[in-house]
């Protein structure tokens, strides 16, 4: 018979929040492609608050391309509300080093072509 002064020790594990994100013009992709991360990645504007290091699902829609693509990434930049220079607010999130976030970079690359050596702000730089 269980004691009523038994205290529960269940351990919560944090799931990754998911978020959508869908790109419909290529200068959008350009100010939103994180090119100088090792792995490639993209700014997602968000109001939620987000730290560094956070895993995130993310779910991308690239301008005319009818495939959608799943990244399990984590986060690797934040950009505050009220951030110097009018930046939007949101975060940056990392591609896996595997299948999918290789595929989703070649993708973006390809998009993008010349326009990646471009020095027009981004929304991170």
């Amino acid at each position: 018979m269980a004691d009523s002064n038994t205290i529960s020790s269940e351990v919560k594990v944090a799931r990754p929040s998911v978020l959508s994100l869908a790109i419909k013009e290529k200068v959008s992709l350009y100010t939103s492609y994180m090119p100088y991360l090792a792995n490639g990645g993209v700014f997602v504007p968000t109001s939620k608050p987000y730290r560094i290091g956070d895993e995130i699902y993310l779910i991308l829609s690239l301008i005319d391309d009818t495939a959608k693509y799943p990244i399990a990434g984590k986060v690797a930049w934040v950009t505050p509300t009220g951030a110097n220079n009018n930046k939007v607010q949101g975060i940056g999130i990392h591609f896996p080093n595997d299948e999918s976030g290789i595929r989703l970079r070649t993708r973006i690359e390809e998009i993008l072509g010349s326009a990646l050596g471009s020095t027009r702000p981004t929304h991170t730089f």
